[in-house]
């Protein structure tokens, strides 16, 4: 049947998505909606391992999608369903402003997950790109194949996938090296003091709520470096340079100076002014991401600019709110 597929796109099934029914998987790694991804099944437009399938089929480990892209992008499917049906949410969409054949950089939206995982069922980068035709590197763990470095679900900005393994394998090496160019700028609650600054300590989980990281003892070592930019009565903007990578590793040093992240509710923020601003996560965005490139050895520099939500709380700050 496979044959009659005239283009295809195949996806490797993520570790998060083992023993999930198929129009679910499909959610999660396309954007579409339920009623969609049962269209799609429905019209052959999905086999697994080569195989027909209905829409409440489990899909097993090591099992590999492919999908009709002539029925993926149907008129049926692209929101001409029956009347009186809402169209799905797209999900945020994700902009690629460097591509080649080693490495993918993406402009991560807020609300958007790195990679698939266990209890997560919004959209990820990986399902992004996979839908959008990009081959990524088959190295890494079945769920994050190609990840060389992460941002939270609530941080938006620059991330980078290897396509080639000889990517995969350098990004890596540069990351374990700290070679990287990681900057972010973040609005935290305060003024910092110093105004400039290294904090160097120590993260690890929490030691009793499991959903977080905190400075503990015996934690990994954690390195950031910070320059207040721009002080408000409310908050400051501050350019951060990474040269560890761990779990939010800058919500948790910022909140452990007693500064936060504003909007950071997890890590002790207030919620009053988050309200005022309008913020609904963490003022922090990812703005730059240099590296040398896998094959040519060139320099790469990409950088993003803040996303609508975060200009407009910046804004409030800068008028006194």
């Amino acid at each position: 049947m496979s044959a009659d597929f005239i283009s295809s796109r195949q996806i490797e099934v993520p570790d998060g998505l083992f023993g999930e029914r198929v129009d679910i998987a499909l959610m999660r790694l396309l954007g579409l909606s339920r009623t969609r991804a049962g269209e799609l099944v429905g019209r052959g437009g999905v086999l697994v391992d080569g195989r027909p399938v209905t829409k409440g089929d489990r899909l097993q480990p090591g099992a590999v999608l492919q999908i009709d892209t002539d029925s993926l992008t149907d008129q049926a499917l692209a929101g001409g369903g029956s009347e009186g049906e809402s169209s799905p949410d797209p999900g945020p969409s994700l902009a690629v402003l460097f591509a080649d054949d080693d490495v993918v950089v993406i402009d991560k939206p807020v609300g958007m997950a790195a990679h698939p995982s266990p209890g997560w069922a919004g959209p990820s980068v990986i399902g992004a790109l996979a839908a959008a035709g990009h081959q990524i590197a088959t190295s890494g763990a079945a769920e994050r194949h190609g990840v060389v470095h992460r941002l939270d679900v609530g941080t938006s900005g620059l991330m980078m996938v290897a396509k080639s393994e000889r990517a995969y394998t350098s990004l890596k090496r540069q990351f374990r090296e700290r070679t990287v160019d990681k900057m972010y700028h973040a609005v935290v609650q305060g003024l910092l003091d110093p105004l400039r600054g290294t904090i160097d300590a120590p993260i690890d989980r929490h030691p009793t709520q499991d959903y977080r990281f905190a400075v503990v003892s015996g934690g990994k070592p954690s390195v950031t470096h910070y320059e207040t930019l721009e002080a408000f009565a409310h908050g400051s903007l501050v350019e951060i340079h990474l040269e560890t990578g761990r779990t939010h590793q800058i919500r948790v040093h910022t909140s452990a100076m007693r500064h936060p992240c504003v909007g950071d509710l997890t890590y002790g923020a207030d919620p009053v002014l988050a309200a005022k601003l309008g913020l609904k996560r963490q003022w922090l965005h990812a703005v730059r991401l240099g590296f040398k490139h896998p094959g040519s050895g060139e320099w790469i520099c990409v950088e993003s600019q803040y996303p609508a939500d975060l200009k407009v709380a910046l804004g409030r700050l800068q008028e006194g709110a």
